[in-house]
């Protein structure tokens, strides 16, 4: 593991200093446990360096009150380099070592199984250490340890646990926090239950998740920010290792960087033959970028590279659009859902890039339920002014046929195309006011014949840099949700049921899209143009 020197984390505090006595006395307690699986078992716990400096900081550290400057450690990092035994460790440290009467320690987690995890590594680490045995009572059945001598305990919660209330707690270990589906385990467990301890320590550990509106990525986001200086929380620790914007995940250093037991808890053979899997499936891609390089993606098989996509964005002036034609695709709702319409410009004068134009619709009354039910911040969204709402609990109709006869005065609205499912009486409107502003309404089906070609279009305009869009925060929401549907010839559609997100706005762009590269043309033709639709 070579020689480690410690220095203190820059996030130390001008009034706070390093203990080294209660470092050394933190890092010799874990150090005196040992390792529990595999071809380690038995064998003493010796901290690789990267969990050295996290020992060392989070109890090495003290503020000018004597106790700990750090209460949150958020510790981020790919499958098999050991978070779990460091944090089995760290929770014994804190029933035994820490000094506090009546200790509570919590391991949590999404579900029963995976809080587990954790403690059954700190029992058979007691189990293999005589002193620490003879001192305390080992519970499995109820997946506690005590220390009868301090009056203290060491127990495992969950998402499932039915009563989460009445908790002093002086130590909690939040396992794999990517996986909590809802944030009230979190916010219970962190939010006031450990005001009447001095120095409490809430150890978070996770690998990367894929749900971006989670609070697993809403705490990632923080520790990005502390690290860089962007957000101060002096009592925040972050430890992120992970894949960086403009890495490439298929370069060997960057594997060894985001994985710092690379060599030793991980041969580096395993991740070279995960890599060679990943080249040759798109499912098997995101699970190692997730797991093995501790990257933020977004679904298994998701359509769209988000990192291709948010390239396009920019900011955009859309009084220079005013008067230019465009081409409309319209995705409605039947109940209390999202509705899109999105513009669609075609390029002129020179310009190669087809412009997006989106708006979104959602009842009022439903913004707190779906902010709620769906985990999504349709009310900051709201805040922000990204999308429009209407009154009651259905989406008004009517309220977007007066909208679209607003943008009809502003820009050259040529077609409307939208899905013929259930849109009977909102057709017969608009094309009364297709009638008034000389534009046309088009069905468009939703299966392979119609959304296909369009689809394998725009996806290869994305590639090649031919679209313009203004950083839509739901658009960009959307984008990142949509699965696509394969057929065995190879012909492609968004598929609204595997994408458990929204993605509304991309339909509707993509029918948008379909209708201006007919009307507007698209200027250096399209492959698909001469390949046609596959059938079988």
């Amino acid at each position: 593991m070579g020689d480690f020197k410690y220095n203190p984390t820059k996030l130390m505090l001008p009034t706070s200093r390093y203990d080294e006595r209660r470092a050394d006395f933190a890092v010799g307690f874990i150090q005196m446990l040992r390792h529990t699986t595999g071809e380690w078992f038995g064998k003493p716990f010796h901290l690789m360096p990267w969990q050295e400096q996290i020992v060392r900081d989070i109890f090495g550290i003290v503020g000018e009150d004597g106790y700990r400057q750090f209460r949150t450690a958020y510790v981020e990092v790919g499958k098999k380099n050991g978070k779990s035994e460091l944090a089995a460790a760290i929770a014994l440290y804190l029933l035994f070592a820490d000094g506090e009467a009546g200790a509570e320690v919590y391991s949590c987690a999404a579900d029963i199984n995976q809080a587990s995890i954790v403690f059954n590594t700190a029992k058979a680490m007691v189990e293999q250490c005589k002193d620490l045995a003879a001192i305390s009572k080992l519970l499995p059945s109820t997946k506690r340890i005590t220390f009868p001598h301090t009056n203290s305990f060491y127990r495992v919660l969950s998402s499932e646990t039915k009563s989460k209330q009445g908790f002093n707690v002086s130590g909690l270990i939040f396992d794999e926090l990517f996986a909590q589906q809802t944030r009230e385990l979190f916010d219970t467990m962190t939010k006031f239950t450990g005001d009447a301890r001095r120095q409490p320590l809430y150890f978070l550990i996770t690998t990367a998740g894929r749900d971006k509106t989670s609070i697993c990525y809403e705490i990632h986001c923080k520790a990005k920010a502390v690290i860089d200086g962007s957000k101060i929380d002096p009592s925040f620790y972050p430890a992120v290792f992970g894949i960086e914007d403009g890495d490439d995940w298929e370069d060997d250093k960057v594997w060894r960087r985001v994985n710092p037991s690379i060599g030793v808890t991980i041969p580096y053979e395993t991740v070279q033959a995960a890599y060679e899997q990943a080249k040759q499936n798109p499912a098997e891609e995101m699970h190692f970028r997730q797991f093995r390089l501790n990257e933020w993606c977004n679904a298994d098989i998701r359509w769209m590279p988000m990192d291709k996509w948010d390239a396009l964005g920019e900011e955009i002036d859309w009084e220079n659009y005013e008067g230019r034609d465009c081409y409309c695709g319209l995705d409605l709702s039947s109940t209390g859902d999202l509705t899109a319409l999105v513009l669609v410009f075609p390029p002129m004068s020179g310009d190669t890039k087809y412009t997006v134009m989106p708006f979104y619709w959602l009842p009022e009354e439903v913004i707190d339920l779906r902010t709620r039910r769906d985990h999504v911040p349709y009310e900051v969204w709201k805040k922000m002014g990204v999308f429009n709402t209407t009154e009651g609990n259905v989406v008004d109709y009517d309220y977007i046929v007066a909208f679209i006869g607003k943008l009809s005065e502003r820009f050259k609205i040529r077609e409307i195309a939208y899905d013929r499912y259930g849109a009977e009486k909102i057709r017969r409107d608009l094309e009364e006011l297709g009638a008034e502003h000389a534009f046309e309404v088009i069905p468009f089906g939703q299966g392979f014949v119609s959304m296909s070609p369009p689809s394998k279009d725009f996806y290869q305009f994305v590639m090649e840099g031919k679209i313009r869009h203004g950083r839509h925060p739901v658009l960009d929401w959307n984008m990142g949700n949509v699965i696509i549907d394969q057929d065995a010839a190879g012909n492609i559609k968004p598929n609204k049921k595997k994408s458990t997100e929204k993605i509304d706005g991309v339909v509707a762009m993509i029918m948008g899209f379909a209708r201006a590269t007919i009307g507007g043309g698209i200027p250096q033709g399209s492959v698909y143009d001469e390949r046609g639709l596959l059938f079988i």
